[in-house]
């Protein structure tokens, strides 16, 4: 018998238990796929009211329907949670998908990941696999959850034989029903060739796709690359815009323009700044791991400087727009549409609006905004309430109330013809008006 055989078979009969550490955004669904596909799925968080909502058959993340929940929970029996990780003691495959933000200096804050490992490694069984899918820099697993599981075993057990080891990247985009963890390829690298066989065999029994590669060094990268090409482009088009803008040019017709070349060249988009938990994030795990290497990351740092001042250049034009009126920013009053960091989602983490929200704050603006999934704003120093909630004016009243609305995250539930007929004055970070065919004379673009 090969290093593997066994778990191998358990997978393949449907046997094999799986424990998914973290029920956020990526763990619950991926729970929920693996329990579709027909194993018994334990989910660990410190959560309780997540927990909670599991086993009641709810869910807490918008991408996961509550019947969904319900219906693998109540009905089938093969989903459950709990705070503890007695469970991994069961398990056949430990998957952790725990949060990795960023410190004040921009820094990994990787000990999420060291305290899963921690739990795990007292507990895990012989012949386990365990799978890293929290983003974070090349090196993480081999160095971070290697040597704790290697520490837990007193040594008895051998990484590739006795237990396996393995990074693969989450790539869940919130809010997308077109590509889901079922059927988005699954990038696979593990600390060894066994490793990798056995999490691919894992993975492969739910979904559809699986693509190896040579480590866990090469998948950790693979997944910085993606968000590092989406950083970089991004802020190669908000330098456009601001270089549009100089030139008196209309950024979105050159973009759609060069967007008819059937060759060499994608088309990305400018905004007011980027916003979400991977994008603004991630490229700076592999900024610092250079920088222990004593290389800089030139490239990404100076996309982060572009993309992090995209809200003063929305400052900017908001006051060149009020300027057409002979209107100070000190005292105007401005409405932000969406404050969440891309459309039709609820989440603000990272969001420009909120940045943008703090300078035209600092100019002396009386900034309030409408959110129809955020009600309200409770973070970043932030103590707000979206209009349209309780005590708060209506979105109809406070359009033609505001000097000038800012348009942030185009929600598909906008009426922009509403918009554009009720306000005074529209800045328009996103092309929401122009792509909706709407016509405004006193509509800016960014």
């Amino acid at each position: 018998m090969t290093p593997g055989d066994r778990i191998r078979g358990r997978i393949k009969r449907r046997e094999a238990v799986v424990c998914v550490v973290g029920l956020g955004y990526v763990g619950l669904p991926l729970a929920v796929t693996f329990a579709d596909a027909g194993f018994r799925v334990c989910g660990v968080d410190t959560d309780a009211a997540r927990v909670e909502a599991v086993n009641a058959g709810r869910s807490h993340v918008p991408d996961v329907p509550s019947e969904a929940v319900a219906r693998l929970a109540l009905g089938a029996g093969r989903l459950s949670a709990s705070t503890g990780f007695d469970a991994v003691a069961e398990a056949d495959a430990v998957l952790i998908c725990v949060p990795t933000p960023l410190g004040k200096t921009k820094d990994p804050d990787v000990s999420y990941i060291v305290a899963a490992a921690s739990e795990i490694a007292p507990r895990l069984r012989e012949d386990a696999l365990v799978v890293l899918e929290s983003t974070t820099y090349p090196g993480s697993t081999e160095e971070l959850v290697l040597p704790r599981l290697l520490e837990g075993s007193a040594g008895k057990l051998e990484v590739g034989r006795d237990f396996f080891l393995a990074f693969s990247p989450e790539r869940v985009d919130p809010g997308r029903a077109d590509w889901t963890i079922a059927n988005t390829p699954k990038v696979i690298g593990g600390v060894t060739a066994a490793c990798t066989e056995v999490a691919s065999c894992l993975y492969g029994a739910a979904i559809a796709e699986v693509a190896p590669v040579s480590s866990s060094r090469a998948a950790e990268m693979v997944k910085l690359l993606e968000n590092t090409f989406r950083a970089a482009n991004i802020a190669l088009a908000n330098e456009m815009a601001i270089m549009c803008a100089h030139l008196g040019l209309d950024v979105w017709e050159v973009i759609d323009a060069a967007s008819t070349k059937p060759f060499g060249f994608m088309p990305f988009y400018p905004g007011p700044g980027l916003g979400g938990h991977c994008i603004p994030v991630d490229p700076h795990y592999l900024v610092w791991k250079m920088r222990t290497l004593g290389y800089t990351a030139r490239f990404i740092q100076l996309a982060d400087e572009i993309n992090s001042a995209m809200p003063q250049h929305v400052v900017l034009e908001v006051t060149r727009a009020l300027g057409s009126e002979s209107k100070p920013l000190n005292g105007a009053s401005v409405l932000v549409l969406g404050v969440a960091y891309k459309p039709d989602v609820a989440d603000t983490r990272e969001s420009p609006a909120l940045d943008l929200i703090h300078l035209l704050r600092q100019q002396g603006a009386r900034v309030s905004y409408h959110d129809p999934l955020a009600p309200s704003i409770r973070e970043a120093g932030l103590d707000m309430a979206s209009v349209g909630t309780e005590g708060e004016p209506a979105l109809g009243e406070a359009l033609p109330a505001a000097d000038c609305v800012v348009i942030v995250t185009d929600h598909s539930s906008y009426d922009w013809a509403y918009i554009v007929e009720r306000s005074r004055l529209v800045v328009d970070t996103r092309n929401a008006i122009a792509r909706a065919g709407v016509e405004g004379a006193r509509v800016f673009k960014l």
